[in-house]
Formats: C-alpha cells, structure tokens, sequence
C-alpha cells in the first residue's frame, strides 16, 4: 500500500469547514435513548452518528451491547434526523447485519486490530464495500500491526479507508486510560500523510474533563477529525460512564477548539509551527514522564542505601554513565556540553531524592 492523494477523496468530498465529528452514546442502550442523543447533535457539527451495538468487554458478565436490534435504531436515527450512522464490528456476521441496515461508517477495534486472522476475516467480508471503514489502532503500540490491518483492506479493494487513534494500554499508572503515544501517531502521518486519521479523546482519557486538551493537541497534530462519545445522561451510562460527555459539552467543546486553516502561504507557515511546536509539547510532556519515573527509583535506590548504612554518592557509578550518555548524545547529534550539563542537574536531583529518604 502507498500513500496517494486519493485516500482523501472521500474525507475531502464531504467538503467539511471544520474536523470531521463522530458522536454518540458508547452503547446503544434503548430506542429511546439512542434516538434522545441523536436528535440532541442533529444540527450541530456531528457528521456521524455513532453507537456500539456488539460491545467486546474485557471480562464477561458486563453490559456487551444489545446487538442487532440496536440496528434498527440506528436506521431510525437516519431516518429521522439524516444523521450518518456508525458502529463497530468484529466478525463476519456483524458486518453482514451491518450492510444489510446501511450503515454509513464501520470501524474495527482495537482488539480486532491485534489479530491479522479477524482482520482478514473482516476485509474478505468487507470485500469491495463502498463504506468507510477506519481501523483503530491495536492494544499495543505498534505501528506495523496498525498498518497490516489497513493494507489488508485496501487489498480487498476498499477504497474509502482511514484510521483512529485511541491510544495504547499499559500496566503503568498513568493520568490516561490508554496512554497516547503520540509519537507512534505523527510516525503514522509520516508514512501515510494523506490517510485520514482520527482522534478518539474519549478512550485515550478515560475522564470527560480531559477531553477537550487531547482533542486540541490532536488537532494541533494535524489529525483530520475526532471521534468523542456523547450520552445525555454520562453518569448513567450503561458502559465508560466517565468519558462521556453530553450533547452540550460536545457543542462547546468544537466552539472552543482552535483549528488553523492554510488559506494562505502566511497561514500554512503558521500552522507548520504550530505543529512542530506540539510535537515538541509532547515530547516535553514525555521527557518529564520519564524524568518522575527515574526519580521514583532514585527514591527506591536512597531506601536501600539507608538500610545498608552506605554513603549516598557513588563516585564511580557516576563517573560510569556520564562517560556513557556522552557517547550516546555524540550519536544523537548533542554536544558533550549539552550532555554534561543535562546529566549533572539530573544526577543532583537523583542526590537529593536520596539524601531526602536517608535523612528521613
């Protein structure tokens, strides 16, 4: 598969002044709920309803969808308010149901995603469809897995094909629900920059408080649209109640996100900046990650030399790394003195977590 300028059509097509918006519930719980939330976002920026019919719990016993007479909804929804319809499917048999009550849009999940068996069994079911099909990104971060699922697609001769990214899980306590990885992201628009890709905040949070920043560096990141659950009830959601925000705050949220347009060569440097300047917030944002944790083992490492009655600077041990990470940033492209500097405030810090904890 190669990135062509095609691959857009059927986004550029929709001739949109603003990000593609698909919205709904997380599940489609009743008839009258699923019809409640999609005339609430029928005359706003939402361009896709969308609702999970068959729900892929992590562990049995929990709420896993109505299925197929959530599709009857679905089409009742378009019927009476022209909204586009759209869900998830994971087997042969709920593309089949799909089809058959015309849904406009189908994902695959990330669950689906992780296994190259589901996907070709999804794109030989799928073979040939005019549908819009987007993939969300596995459970784990990685890229060629992500990729492997479309390209199976686009062999079957989908054409009208995209990606959401709903961000990676991991057993590291984080502020998200599935931590974004942003990088992988922008490593995905390097590759494919003209296959539209998706931001889907609500599962990357996990906390309808936190939506509206990921969805604003999404956009900064020069994503095509976003994917954000919507229930006129969140709190009693009957699945991911803590990421659902309602029909209103969907509304202020894409009134108050700021989108930058290239209408002109002043415009179109304006907005290269600004997405190289949230590539680098994100690394940032990374880089103090990563410095928190390093200082937590420091912590653990000061426990220990408090238990040993040892001294808490280790000359040789320093002298050690720094040698090390001079040679590593050379191969980098950073000076000695940039290494020297930035190791020596690094290594203090670690010296005060620790004489913190021995002194305690």
């Amino acid at each position: 598969m190669e990135n062509t300028k095609e691959m857009r059509t059927w986004l550029d097509d929709m001739g949109l002044d603003h990000p593609l918006v698909i919205a709904g519930p997380c599940s489609a719980e009743t008839e009258e709920q699923v019809l409640r939330i999609a005339h609430d976002l029928k005359d706003t920026d939402v361009n896709y309803y969308r609702a999970g019919i068959w729900k892929p719990r992590t562990r049995p016993g929990n709420f896993e969808g109505v299925g197929a007479l959530g599709l009857k909804w679905l089409q009742k929804v378009k019927q009476e308010t022209g909204l586009k319809t759209a869900t998830e499917v994971a087997n042969r048999a709920h593309v089949e149901l799909a089809l058959e009550h015309d849904v406009d849009l189908l994902w695959i999940g990330a669950r689906s995603t992780v296994s190259p068996f589901i996907m070709q069994e999804l794109a030989d079911a799928l073979e040939g469809t005019d549908k819009i099909v987007l993939v969300k990104n596995p459970v784990n971060p990685d890229l060629a897995l992500w990729l492997g699922g479309i390209e199976r697609l686009h062999t079957a001769g989908i054409k009208r094909l995209g990606a959401i990214h709903r961000g990676f899980s991991t057993y590291e306590k984080s502020k998200y629900r599935n931590i974004p990885e942003w990088q992988l992201a922008i490593e995905f628009q390097n590759k494919f920059p003209d296959l539209p890709l998706i931001n889907d905040p609500s599962h990357i949070t996990g906390k309808r408080d936190m939506i509206f920043d990921v969805s604003q560096t999404a956009l900064d990141l020069n994503f095509d649209g976003l994917m954000i659950e919507t229930h006129f009830d969140p709190d009693n959601a009957w699945s991911d109640a803590a990421q659902q925000v309602t029909p209103d705050t969907l509304v202020q949220i894409m009134r108050d996100l700021k989108i930058r347009k290239e209408s002109d060569p002043e415009a179109e440097y304006n907005s290269q900046l600004s997405n190289l300047r949230a590539q680098i917030d994100v690394i940032d944002n990374q880089l103090i990650e990563t410095l928190g944790k390093r200082m937590k083992i420091s912590d653990g490492i000061g426990a220990l030399k408090k238990s040993r009655n040892v001294a808490v600077l280790q000359s040789n041990r320093w002298n050690e790394i720094l040698g090390k990470m001079i040679l590593e940033g050379e191969s980098k492209g950073l000076s000695e003195e940039f290494v020297l500097r930035m190791f020596k405030a690094i290594h203090q810090e670690s010296i005060n977590h620790q004489e913190k904890i021995v002194k305690a």
